[in-house]
């Protein structure tokens, strides 16, 4: 009787404090306004449509997924790696694009500010020191106070999102928040997915309109299918208007009719999600450098050799916006489990 007793106290000891637990988790989960305006100015930086611009996008994996990491999420064994080489990884992705600080725009993805997983490094202040005199732009898209699994070693607090960088200060900056999420309670630790708009008035008295965005991975796709709808109807009425619309960053998704010019062998067939044929509509172009992957799976630690890698970091252009030239950058994941993409473009 005592022990059915003793069993009894424990077991609702323990549902009470996963109660507890869903409550906080609850009572602070990030529920952002489907539109913030982030920035404004008086005063932007102007755009000339007689210059060509150069852009770079990155998925930094928040110097947490270097070449070495196996991630729990994917089937590996680790959680983080050791703080010197989360720091190690920092200083070569700061080192990395201190090679592009005269690029127009950089558009990275998976900033850390200060999130347990990356040993509370505040992330996007060290890449902004790497750009002086750029103006900065943060947009979260992973606030959770406490994320508990795996269960032996959590991966508690969590503030990461997306750092746009311009040499010319924009007109003004919005977090959209993207539609549709996981169901309670799931829905408390996972991202608030987002697309982030800089806009910067041109010579031309229209806008050159910039979209740095990080979709849906791990689900079944239909969060990635409402997010794409809803950019969508958000691109074609900025182009509509008669602007230049640039999109870059990690789709979790490879561009329509992508045929891998790397080994065919190693392409992740397994996760391959293809966007659909003219999005968002015909003239749209979307501009990737097809010989060089730009992410890898986590499951193992990378093998050149071995590992499956993919293509789901791009650009996509509006048909008023011509390329000049795009290059992927092979780093064969040394700091992040994606790769560098640069492109030129000029603007008719």
């Amino acid at each position: 009787m005592k022990v059915i007793t003793v069993s009894t106290i424990v077991l609702g000891a323990l549902i009470g404090l996963f109660g507890i637990f869903l409550f906080i988790s609850t009572v602070n989960d990030y529920r952002p306004d489907s539109e913030i305006v982030l920035f404004s100015s008086s005063k932007p930086g102007i755009v000339d449509t007689d210059s060509t611009m150069s852009l770079i996008i990155w998925n930094i994996g928040y110097a947490g997924l270097d070449a070495s990491m196996d991630f729990f999420y994917d089937g590996g064994e680790q959680v983080r790696p050791e703080k010197a080489r989360v720091k190690e990884n920092l200083n070569g992705i700061a080192s990395t694009l201190q090679d592009y600080n005269a690029f127009d725009f950089i558009l990275l993805q998976e900033v850390d500010k200060k999130s347990k997983r990356s040993y509370r490094f505040d992330e996007v202040t060290r890449i902004k020191e790497v750009f002086p005199g750029y103006y900065s732009s943060f947009g979260l898209n992973y606030r959770v106070w406490f994320v508990p699994v795996p269960v032996r070693q959590p991966m508690g607090s969590v503030k990461s999102g997306l750092q746009t960088l311009s040499s010319r200060v924009p007109r003004k900056v919005v977090r959209h928040n993207f539609p549709g999420n996981y169901r309670w309670p799931l829905k408390l630790y996972m991202l608030d997915r987002c697309f982030m708009v800089s806009y910067f008035p041109t010579t031309r008295g229209n806008e050159f309109v910039l979209v740095n965005t990080h979709n849906s991975a791990y689900d079944d796709g239909t969060l990635r299918e409402g997010q794409m709808d809803y950019m969508r109807d958000f691109l074609l009425e900025e182009y509509a208007k008669g602007n230049y619309v640039v999109v870059g960053g990690d789709w979790n998704q490879s561009p329509p009719d992508f045929q891998p010019l790397f080994d065919s062998e190693r392409f992740d067939r397994d996760n391959f999600t293809m966007i659909e044929f003219s999005y968002p509509e015909p003239g749209w172009e979307w501009v990737y450098d097809a010989s060089v992957p730009t992410n890898r799976r986590v499951k193992t630690a990378y093998d050149p050799l071995k590992s499956p890698v993919t293509q789901i970091d791009q650009f996509l252009i509006s048909p008023n916006v011509n390329v000049v030239e795009v290059r992927g950058i092979e780093q064969e994941f040394r700091y992040s489990d994606h790769q560098p993409v640069t492109m030129v473009i000029e603007l008719d």
